[in-house]
């Protein structure tokens, strides 16, 4: 079977990541790339691992013969409209997070991408990492009983050391602290809870660090979630912070708890109760892209083409329930007061 054509449009952080990922999966490789940047025939071969034609006009990029799938890595403000058109290009879609900086694009994407008839990936790949599986292990097999309370917080300073500094403090390119990059640690929050959010509150605030004073939103940002069965959760977002990078993650159940890698349960007969259980993990412990476990997500993905079924894991559908939480998260923001769910066009 022959390989499935790839093009990856932007050549930031992000894409060092798919890049590495793409030249380790034998059914898939990275045939065009779109780029401001101008890269010679040597650079593109070490870059992707094969020969790979260069574009300046998306456009063009999208016509490249035999291109099945378009990678969007480029920055937040220039999803939808990339989205939107190569979904009516007939190419499937991987879309970097955020999809989108706002509630309507997020419907006209799902919407184009529904229409074409097209699979697609969101890149919410802390989904793949094996704590994950572990913490969805945990719950299947009762080790928590029935979780009232979960918090998942994301604590990654970004600051000018990081590239994308220059436009992400910008509010109509970066969106929010949550937007940018706290949408992980929403994401996660809303895998674990296994229900539907009913009402969100949220509240935010800016360091008086220098680096936190370009940003034109705030950069701190505590949200609570409702969700229907009464049960409750809180996801702090925080890109100001001067400390190492923090995925925190807690959930409180009936019969247990569970702390990041360590796990309380009275269901584990003979523990001490004053000792946690410390699970042997590999945790989200790092905001380096080159860390994120993209290999295994672009992996699924390029299965789920070979095989011609859905994705259903991290699609499109899946990535617009967080992105909904996340923009009546906003809402709440911006008008003072909680927010019901019902609010948001679905």
């Amino acid at each position: 079977m022959s390989k499935i054509q790839v093009g990856i449009v932007g050549l930031g952080w992000a894409a060092s990541g798919h890049l590495i990922a793409f030249k380790a999966n034998p059914d898939a490789e990275v045939v065009a790339v779109c780029s401001s940047k101008d890269l010679s025939p040597e650079q593109l071969r070490e870059m992707c691992g094969n020969d790979a034609t260069l574009y300046h006009d998306y456009d063009e990029f999208l016509q490249h013969p035999g291109l099945q799938v378009v990678d969007i890595c480029t920055p937040h403000f220039m999803h939808p409209e990339q989205t939107i058109k190569a979904a009516q290009a007939g190419k499937h879609v991987m879309i970097e997070k955020p999809m989108a900086l706002d509630h309507d694009s997020l419907l006209a994407m799902r919407d184009a991408i529904h229409k074409a008839g097209v699979n697609s990936t969101v890149f919410f790949e802390l989904r793949f990492i094996p704590h994950f599986e572990l913490i969805n292990a945990c719950m299947d097999q009762g080790l928590l009983g029935d979780v009232h309370y979960l918090e998942v917080d994301y604590y990654h300073g970004v600051g000018p050391w990081y590239g994308q500094y220059g436009w992400n403090i910008k509010k109509d390119k970066g969106g929010s602290s949550l937007i940018t990059a706290g949408c992980h640690a929403l994401d996660a929050m809303l895998v674990f809870a296994r229900r539907e959010v009913e009402e969100v509150y949220a509240r935010s605030t800016k360091s008086s660090a220098p680096f936190a004073q370009a940003y034109e939103y705030d950069t701190t940002s505590v949200s609570l979630v409702r969700f229907a069965d009464g049960s409750v959760g809180k996801c702090t977002s925080s890109i100001d912070c001067r400390q190492p990078y923090v995925f925190n993650i807690k959930l409180v159940g009936s019969e247990g708890t569970l702390w990041n890698d360590q796990v309380w349960s009275t269901k584990l007969p003979g523990l001490k109760p004053d000792q946690w259980v410390i699970t042997p993990t590999a945790q989200a412990e790092s905001g380096d892209v080159l860390d994120h476990p993209y290999g295994p997500q672009i992996d699924h993905f390029i299965n789920c083409l070979k095989e011609g079924r859905p994705n259903d894991f991290v699609g499109v559908d899946e990535a617009f329930k967080t992105h909904r939480v996340m923009f009546a998260i906003e809402k709440s923001l911006a008008e003072g007061r909680a927010v019901k769910m019902s609010e948001l066009a679905e």
